[in-house]
């Protein structure tokens, strides 16, 4: 564990041509994608970790959410971001560009300021300036989602994340993006539409089978289908529409409830477009099983 106040180290650098800072990405996110950032995470007793990956959608790039088992050692910020930088995510279509660091270590100020420390291996990736933007945020979202689904955290103010590598700040993440300013999240990184439950690969028990997720666009009306899938036949099986909570404390959630039988079946959830109606905007899947 890092000190409860850490001083920063290192001092102003002089900036670089294409280098972005942590705490002000460039990347901006179509206006249908950023109508809100994802909510805090809740305060809950299981043990498995918030962990935040990155994933395609149409012709964008976003961050989704998995709940994975962790280890006992270490805090709840740290095991979190030790799964995003040394596991797979359970969905395929989810990857992340971190490596495994030697060194990860993780602090929380009583400012709720959330401070990372990590050897300069973790970055051993070559990624473009876009792509690097969202793995500074990927790690944001997951440290924050960390700590607050652990109760470590006031999750009335803002939290922000400061990240040090080796110690020191001003290292350049990436090659693109300058680490060491307290960084919040950034609203129109999270996906537009993701599923929470079920988990890609999950079990389930035959009959009312639950399936629920967020929507960036509370009130919005959204498509869904499921697929069922028999060795390499997939066939549409049920189809609808629901439509985003616009409520304050749950603004943009949705859930359905369908009865299914044993078999493989795969949901696909996306955003309506008024415009084009017939075209499912930002899609997002998840495979699972019924008993």
């Amino acid at each position: 564990m890092l000190p409860a106040a850490l001083a920063l180290s290192g001092c102003v650098a002089t900036p670089q041509p294409g280098v972005t800072n942590a705490n002000t990405p460039s990347q901006v996110m179509p206006a249908q994608a950023s109508a809100t950032s994802a909510p805090l995470e809740t305060t809950q007793a299981s043990n498995k970790a918030p962990v935040y990956w990155i994933g395609r959608s149409n012709e964008d790039t976003f961050l989704y959410r998995e709940f994975r088992d962790v280890p006992e050692q270490d805090n709840p910020v740290t095991r979190a971001l030790r799964v995003m930088m040394s596991q797979k995510p359970l969905d395929p279509d989810f990857f992340t560009p971190w490596q495994n660091p030697k060194k990860l270590a993780t602090s929380i100020s009583g400012k709720n300021v959330i401070t990372v420390d990590m050897s300069a291996d973790a970055f051993n990736s070559n990624v473009d300036p876009a792509m690097a933007e969202r793995a500074v945020q990927q790690l944001v979202y997951t440290a924050t989602a960390a700590a607050a689904s652990a109760g470590l955290i006031d999750a009335g103010q803002q939290i922000q994340v400061v990240v040090l590598v080796d110690g020191h700040t001003d290292y350049v993440a990436f090659n693109h993006v300058r680490l060491g300013a307290p960084t919040a999240r950034s609203a129109g990184m999270v996906a537009p539409v993701w599923i929470i439950d079920p988990q890609e690969g999950t079990s389930v028990d035959d009959g009312a089978v639950k399936i629920s997720g967020r929507s960036t666009d509370p009130g919005g009306e959204l498509r869904w289908e499921i697929l069922r899938i028999d060795g390499s036949i997939t066939t549409s099986y049920l189809n609808g529409t629901v439509t985003a909570s616009a409520g304050t404390g749950e603004a943009g959630a949705f859930s359905l409830s369908v009865n299914l039988g044993p078999g493989n079946y795969e949901v696909r959830v996306s955003q309506l477009e008024e415009a084009n109606p017939a075209e499912d905007l930002n899609v997002d899947t998840r495979g699972f099983t019924v008993k």
